[in-house]
């Protein structure tokens, strides 16, 4: 049985090496730990911070930001044991097979496989989250006695389904570093080292392995891992970093020989009251904007989501539409309604209104990106800026799914629509974020396209491997946190290979 160790309290210059060293105790890292512990291999895993949050530690993240407004870089991520999932909503769903495919007139789209490559994992991703039984998009079978579901015409948008983590005592979500330290203590060849802040990647002189990682605390400490193989795991922003402030050998950082590492941020924008939904009838079931329990002990939302096979014929983008809070009509609108259902030939005197959100996909973009500054912060790691970009694409693509939907409501005489914005600075005006960084290291078959290969390794460093949602070549609008994990227990089998 292992223990917890605070790397504050080790000898100064102690000297570790484990076979597998996994840079950050957040989703990813967790999981890949607990996926290997019985693997033989003994695994050290390095996290920031502590058991519980720390002002100092989560400074670490600040840094700057150029181009459109975005969530301060240190308001996004937790720095402590559990990482993300300290502070996430425990929305989960998986991604689509659209999601992984390589899409005409769509620059940039696609992953190195297809989603039956993680398809294995999703039930054990699921089971780590606590998300209950698999469900997602067959919920129409079991949840009719929950109210009826929205009427649609034939088309491009049909109702798709959230569920939602949930831990042993119905609270809601899981915290990976609360719920799962009982599970690493127990694991004999897993040595979490807490308050264990990597700042820096040695290369061999070739370039070709990892030979070491500088390890150091903000009580001014200082450690040398020497592990046979690295994964990191430590988010979209910290991994780019640690890559790109490690270059000692490499001038533009570890895995950055064709300047990608840092590219390609991205996470879900999420604009807020992006139209009206009007319904003619008494209202909609409370499955579309409540967390419904289901005595099996799945915890269900529903959504609106184009079809995929709507998305290749239009070229649309992934989102994911939520019926939000129900909305008064002023004269005008009453007016549009009840001439609308006049010509429908419908009752509209219980017509009710709501405000629609959605989480957007947003195409991937070598400009959007990470690069170091001049700046550094408490452990001399040069601190980051993030210039961040949306396409106008990104709002007319979602538009168009908002039509399709409203079409929809038309031909089943069911509703009607109205889309708030059209400029591109009333969607800025109405921006909110998932909080879900994307990308900075993404996955491709092509060292040229990418920093990692199918099987997660860096391409040219030997063993060096990165887990989590920074691989991601493109994001879909599904929440990541069980794809991620899913994507990581696919690390895991590949790593009990080359490691034997």
């Amino acid at each position: 049985m292992s223990s917890f160790q605070d790397a504050r309290t080790l000898p100064r210059d102690t000297v570790l090496s484990p076979d597998l060293a996994i840079v950050g105790g957040g989703p990813a890292g967790i999981s890949l730990a607990l996926a290997l512990a019985e693997s033989g291999q003994n695994i050290l895993l390095l996290e920031s911070g502590g058991r519980t949050f720390e002002a100092d530690v989560q400074k670490l993240y600040e840094g700057s930001q150029t181009g459109v407004p975005y969530i301060a870089l240190d308001g996004g991520r937790l720095r402590y044991l559990g990482g993300s999932t300290n502070h996430w909503g425990g929305w989960t769903r998986p991604l689509d097979k659209i999601d992984f495919e390589n899409r005409k007139g769509m620059p940039y789209f696609g992953w190195p496989f297809r989603r039956d490559a993680i398809e294995p994992y999703f039930a054990r991703a699921q089971s780590l989250i606590e998300a209950g039984p698999w469900i997602y998009d067959e919920a129409d079978n079991v949840i009719s006695g929950n109210g009826p579901l929205l009427r649609l015409g034939p088309g491009g948008i049909y109702t798709s389904w959230f569920q939602f983590s949930r831990t042993r005592d119905n609270n809601l979500p899981t915290h990976f570093g609360d719920r799962y330290q009982a599970d690493l203590i127990k694991a004999a060849r897993i040595t979490p080292l807490l308050n264990a802040n990597v700042t820096a990647i040695r290369l061999s002189p070739d370039a070709g392995r990892v030979t070491q990682l500088d390890v150091a605390t903000l009580s001014g400490n200082r450690l040398t891992v020497k592990p046979r193989y690295t994964v990191l795991a430590a988010g979209a922003i910290e991994n780019a970093r640690l890559m790109l402030a490690s270059n000692d050998v490499t001038t533009a950082g570890v895995g950055n020989g064709n300047d990608l590492v840092g590219r390609f941020f991205a996470d879900h924008p999420i604009p807020r009251n992006v139209a009206t939904l009007v319904l003619f009838d008494e209202g909609i079931s409370p499955l579309y904007f409540n967390n419904v329990a289901l005595p099996d002990g799945a915890v269900m939302r529903a959504v609106l989501s184009p079809r995929q096979e709507f998305m290749r014929a239009h070229g649309v983008a992934g989102s994911l539409t939520t019926v939000e809070n129900e909305a008064k009509l002023d004269a005008f609108a009453t007016a549009a309604v009840v001439t609308t259902a006049q010509a429908l030939g419908v009752d509209a005197s219980h017509a009710k209104a709501y405000s629609l959100g959605c989480g957007m996909e947003m195409a991937p973009d070598p400009d959007r990106r990470l690069t170091l500054r001049t700046e550094r912060d408490a452990l001399g790691m040069p601190r980051l800026n993030l210039h961040m970009t949306i396409s106008d694409d990104d709002f007319t693509l979602f538009r168009q799914t908002l039509t399709e939907l409203g079409r929809q409501l038309l031909a089943a005489k069911s509703g009607m629509l109205h889309i708030s914005y059209n400029r591109r600075d009333e969607w800025l005006e109405a921006m909110d974020w998932g909080n879900h960084h994307l990308g900075t290291t993404r996955m491709h078959g092509d060292p040229k396209q990418g920093v990692v290969d199918a099987n997660s390794k860096v391409h040219g460093i030997g063993n060096l491997y990165v887990a989590g949602s920074s691989v991601f070549p493109t994001y879909g609008s599904s929440n990541p946190t069980l794809n991620l994990v899913a994507l990581t227990l696919r690390l895991a089998d590949h790593l009990k290979k080359v490691m034997a």
